[in-house]
């Protein structure tokens, strides 16, 4: 009995004990916790003095740049008629050759007059004889010796003859084939000699001015075209041409899933020819851009595109940007705050979240940068003459905003 008293005993201070031992961990525990929270203090106090990495960066500006919609298209005459001959005759004159410029109702060719003049004479003179009649008809009716019934021939016979003399006059007319508008003699199809029925042809005549510029968007871009919107034309020779958009298809071609197009442009000096392939730039908005190397292009943990650049305090930051445009300097993106100071030599050395010692290099501007300032400081841009104002793109993160 006494013996278990003594292993109960025992048992209760060892217990007691190990209870005890656990206080004592704790506060050992806690100081082990509080100096590593005061050694990381200190290591973040003193990091930004010992873990700097030399970089060259350079503070580049937003600029306002116009987003275009690049089209592939060709210039095309406006219309073009051959001209016909209305009635039956031999060509005895051509009045023009290929490629001569004409006024509309400038003669293009005479047909032989055959026996249309002779045909003419005789309805003058049946015209005169029942104008005649006529005349005496109603002096009759009002002495009461003609009747209704002899007036309404007589005024009918009248008119007969005065729709066959119409007939034989217009026949005659016929014979003279003239240029329905101003415009260039492309072809012609009669010589002299020829015997033209209704129908046949004698030139075909194009008018060169105003001059198409035809060309097909694609299903994404079509809804940011509309008609009143100056495009500008690049000709295969490098010259240029504007004019506004005038239509814009609303059925889609069931092959290319595309829309037609049509840009007009004044050819008054008819230089522009028809048939030239042309690239049309509409622009469609302005945006905030930014030119950089697309060497200094890095990806994040998720593939996405961006640069590195320095935030406050030179920590290293990374922004995600989509590329707006491209030169041949360089490519404009979008996606940056306004001023921006870019990392451009040893972006690869350091992380997001770094420290960084930058030594900043002078910003050289190029020639485009220089005009894009004159144009700023005058308030004026390009297709201000005739572009409608833009929608405003915001600063902030965008969609890719490729051209076509």
């Amino acid at each position: 009995m006494r013996h278990t008293y003594v292993a109960a005993g025992v048992i209760a201070v060892l217990g007691l004990m190990w209870l005890g031992s656990g206080f004592f961990r704790d506060d050992r525990q806690n100081n082990v916790a509080s100096t590593l929270n005061e050694k990381n203090l200190r290591y973040a106090e003193t990091s930004k003095e010992r873990a700097r990495t030399r970089v060259k960066a350079r503070v580049i500006e937003s600029t306002l740049r116009t987003r275009n919609v690049r089209l592939r298209g060709r210039t095309e005459h406006k219309r073009a008629v051959q001209v016909r001959a209305e009635t039956t005759g031999s060509v005895v004159e051509r009045a023009v050759e290929r490629g001569v410029y004409v006024e509309e109702g400038n003669l293009l060719c005479l047909l032989s007059t055959d026996d249309r003049l002779a045909r003419l004479a005789p309805a003058e003179k049946a015209v005169d004889e029942a104008k005649i009649e006529y005349e005496g008809s109603k002096r009759l009716e009002v002495e009461g010796f003609q009747s209704r019934t002899m007036i309404a021939k007589a005024k009918a016979k009248l008119a007969a003859a005065e729709a066959a003399l119409t007939t034989s006059s217009l026949d005659l007319k016929k014979i003279y084939i003239r240029a329905p508008f101003d415009g260039i003699v492309e072809e012609t199809h009669a010589d002299v000699g020829d015997y033209l029925v209704p129908g046949g042809g004698c030139a075909t005549v194009i008018d060169l001015d105003p001059m198409l510029v035809a060309a097909r968007v694609s299903e994404r871009d079509v809804h940011q075209l509309h008609p009143g919107i100056v495009a500008t034309g690049v000709l295969s020779d490098g010259s240029f041409v504007m004019g506004p958009i005038t239509f814009v298809g609303q059925q889609a071609d069931p092959t290319t899933r595309t829309y037609r197009v049509e840009v007009q442009v004044e050819n008054g000096d008819h230089t522009v020819r028809s048939g030239i392939t042309t690239e049309v730039v509409v622009p469609v908005a302005t945006i905030t851009a930014h030119k950089i190397n697309p060497s200094l292009f890095a990806l994040d943990q998720t593939g996405a595109i961006g640069v590195r650049t320095l935030g406050h305090d030179n920590v290293v930051e990374f922004h995600r940007v989509d590329v707006f445009d491209d030169d041949e300097d360089g490519v404009w993106v979008t996606g940056l705050p306004s001023t921006t100071h870019l990392i451009t030599v040893g972006q690869e050395l350091v992380s997001l979240g770094d420290y960084a010692d930058p030594v900043f290099e002078e910003y050289v501007p190029t020639p485009l940068d220089m005009e894009i300032s004159r144009e700023l400081r005058s308030g004026s841009r390009a297709f201000d003459s005739a572009t409608p104002e833009p929608k405003p793109i915001g600063v902030g993160r965008l969609n890719v905003l490729d051209d076509v």
